[in-house]
């Protein structure tokens, strides 16, 4: 193994609650008051990529005024979360000390571009990571975001630790082992490894 692919929402941190607080301030003051984003209702949605969620929240907005809400609701995401940050999982800076003195460390996740950027400056974590990706920065879906960040990084053998069946499927799609964060947000089968807590990468690697 010569490097790690981390997903960020359901594996590293937990941003619902603040998602949802940013989603729900947005449509209503758009005058889409029969939704309410709820926690339980992203993690049922996260790992899919943004205009997927909002398709499945709003099937009867057209897709132009979908675009338009996600891109308030995005930036409304960042503005608390600038000002209020949100949970850690835990053990997440000592496993990735100790992961770092031995495998270079990239973040792939199904974002807007900007959010890692922000969630690497909120937690002070950049340092820990090499490369990232989203398809706010290529238009490009997991699978392949993981593609490419493995061929500009020049990676043989990498691994990918996420949370949802979706992660799991881009794993198979791009040909790279796929590691089930179990705790996050979604159930998969079949997966190469499972660990139950951050600081098991330090057990399992």
């Amino acid at each position: 193994m010569d490097g790690i692919i981390f997903d960020l929402d359901g594996t590293l941190w937990d941003s619902t609650e603040k998602v949802a607080v940013a989603w729900n301030e947005v449509l209503q003051e758009q005058g889409i008051t029969y939704l309410d984003v709820t926690v339980p209702l992203l993690k049922s949605l996260f790992g899919q990529t943004l205009p997927a969620i909002a398709a499945a929240m709003l099937p009867d907005v057209s897709e132009s005024q979908r675009l338009q809400l996600l891109k308030l609701c995005c930036q409304r995401e960042h503005e608390i979360l600038a000002r209020e940050g949100s949970p850690l999982y835990p053990h997440l800076e000592e496993t990735l000390k100790y992961l770092v003195a031995k495998y270079p460390l990239f973040i792939v996740s199904n974002c807007q571009a900007g959010y890692i950027e922000l969630f690497l400056e909120l937690t002070k974590l950049g340092s820990y990571f090499k490369d990232h990706l989203c398809p706010g920065d290529t238009g490009n879906g997991k699978a392949d975001n993981i593609r490419e960040i493995v061929a500009r990084n020049q990676l043989k053998s990498p691994v990918y630790v996420g949370d949802t069946s979706g992660d799991h499927q881009a794993c198979l799609d791009a040909q790279v082992p796929f590691v089930h964060a179990t705790y996050g947000f979604g159930q998969t089968t079949n997966a190469n490894f499972q660990i139950s807590g951050l600081n098991d990468l330090t057990k399992l690697f």
